[in-house]
Formats: structure tokens, sequence, C-alpha cells
């Protein structure tokens, strides 16, 4: 029988969730609300002047290559950055998993990327891959490949994809540390019984019963993805070189703080906030329907 929380003061819940309520509205609900009104508005740097254009800076933003190009920068940020993040995570809790020794200590030392910020996370894989004084990088030459992310827009956009999915495979590895533990060891040792061995043992039960834990996953990691990885862009390439790693959530900055166009960055972040929105609905309602969450 489930018992359910009572409360003798009736105002007692609402004073509870009040604190959540009110940051809530204040860094999250107010922002959005007011990116929204900015985005029909036409004005200056400094807030004095103001003079409402209706749909002219969407027009505008539709008709600009340069919107384009960051867009499906981001779209190739995000799908490369979940999946190195998604699967590297899963290798690894495989991997820790299957340790006799050292399996805490494992854990432990996985779980330390994720305490860093993205700039300084960007920060230390450019020192490592500069290709005048990274360390990496100086091997990576060595093998004969030119590599250059200062100069080169295809290197550069690797650079930032890898330091991206460096930050985020802690993240993915904890839950799928835990969801792997959640599998039943029963069935994995009739399956071992009947002649399945570990390979098959993982795609034909481990991996479908992990399709809750992946479908969360890829939306977290997708919104990761778009907005999180401005740090890092910045700490590594601020968007260069010639522009080749201006996501869309980094030309939001430099058209907002850089140019001062505060309504086109206002246009920008509520075509990002719209599309983000989309992706998880699109995530939800198609997706989910192929997410088996055990029997019911």
């Amino acid at each position: 029988m489930i018992k359910k929380a009572r409360f003798d003061n009736p105002t007692l819940p609402y004073l509870l969730l009040a604190p959540q309520l009110l940051i809530t509205l204040l860094f999250f609900i107010y922002p959005a609300f007011e990116a929204v009104r900015q985005a029909f508005f036409l004005s200056d740097p400094y807030g004095a002047f103001a003079k409402f254009v209706g749909l002219d800076n969407f027009l505008v933003l539709l008709g600009s290559a340069d919107f384009w190009a960051s867009l499906w920068r981001s779209i190739v940020l995000g799908s490369a950055t979940a999946f190195l993040a998604m699967s590297s995570g899963l290798l690894l809790a495989v991997l820790v998993l299957r340790l006799a020794v050292g399996r805490k200590l494992a854990q432990s030392l996985l779980l330390w990327p994720y305490a860093l910020a993205p700039a300084v996370s960007g920060v230390l894989w450019l020192f490592l891959f500069h290709p005048t004084y990274g360390a990496l990088g100086y091997l990576v030459t060595q093998m004969g490949i030119d590599w250059n992310p200062v100069l080169k827009g295809s290197h550069a956009m690797l650079l930032v994809i890898m330091a991206s999915s460096w930050k985020q495979i802690s993240y993915n590895f904890v839950f799928f540390l835990s969801a792997l533990q959640a599998v039943p060891a029963s069935v994995l040792e009739a399956a071992s019984l009947d002649g399945a061995g570990p390979i098959k043992r993982f795609w034909i039960i481990t991996f479908p019963l992990l399709s809750p834990t992946i479908f969360f996953l890829a939306t977290m990691n997708m919104v990761y993805a778009l907005f999180d990885t401005f740090g890092t862009i910045h700490a590594t390439t601020e968007g260069g070189p010639g522009g080749a790693t201006k996501t869309l959530v980094y030309k939001v900055y430099t058209d907002g703080f850089v140019a001062q166009d505060l309504g086109m960055s206002a246009a920008e972040s509520v075509v990002l906030m719209f599309m983000t929105i989309l992706l998880t609905w699109v995530q939800f309602s198609r997706f989910e329907k192929k997410v088996s969450y055990g029997a019911k």
C-alpha cells in the first residue's frame, strides 16, 4: 500500500516550492520572455532606443547564409558530440564493471572531468593539441599529419568536438554504470547457459534494457551540445578560424555582445530555443515508443 504525504498546514507545500519557483521565474521564464520580446525590436546597444520592427529580425535572419551555416555547424557538433560522449561513456561503464580490483578508484577518476568547466576543458585540449607547443599536437605532426586547428577549420571543429565529448563522458558514464548494474544477473546467466557469448549477451539482452537510459541521455547530450559548448568554443577557437566553429549559440554571443545587434541576437536565441523544444518533442513523440521499459 502506497502512503501519501499529508500536510497539516495547507500552505506548507507552496512555501516549500516557492524558492524553486522563484529561481525558475527569475532565471528561466523571465529571460526567455525578455528574449522573445526583444526579438521584435530594433534596439541600440545601451537600451535607450527601441523600435518595434515586427518579424523583420527573423526575416533577415532566415535570409542570412551565415545563420544557415552556423545552424549546420550546430547540428554537426551536436550529433558528433552526443555520439562520441555516449558511446565512450557506455564503453567505459562496461569495462569498469569487468574490473575485479580497483573499481571504486576507476569510478572516481572517471568522474573528475565532469567537475571541470567547459572553458577549462577547452583550454586543456587546446594546450595538448596546439600545433606549436602542444605535446599531443607535436606527436600528431610527427606521424605525418598536417595538424593545425589554429588555421584549418575542419581541424578546429574536430578539436571542439573532442573537447566537448571528453567533458560529457563522465555524465554518461554515471548513468550507464547505474543502468548496467540494474540488468538482472539471472537473465545473463541463463543466456550464458544457452551458449550466448559476451558480445551476443550484450547486444541481445543488455543493450535493449538500456534503451530508457539511452533515450534520456540522447536528449540531454543534444541540449548540452547546443548550449553548454559555448565555453569550450570560446576558450579554444573563438568561433574561428574563419567562422568554422561559430555555432548558433556562439553566433548569439557575437551578434549580441560583439556586434551589439541586440534584436538579431534575441531572434537567434529564440530560434535556438524553439529548435531545442522541437528536437525534444520529436525525440519524445517518435523515439520514446521504441524504448523498452521492461515488463509491464
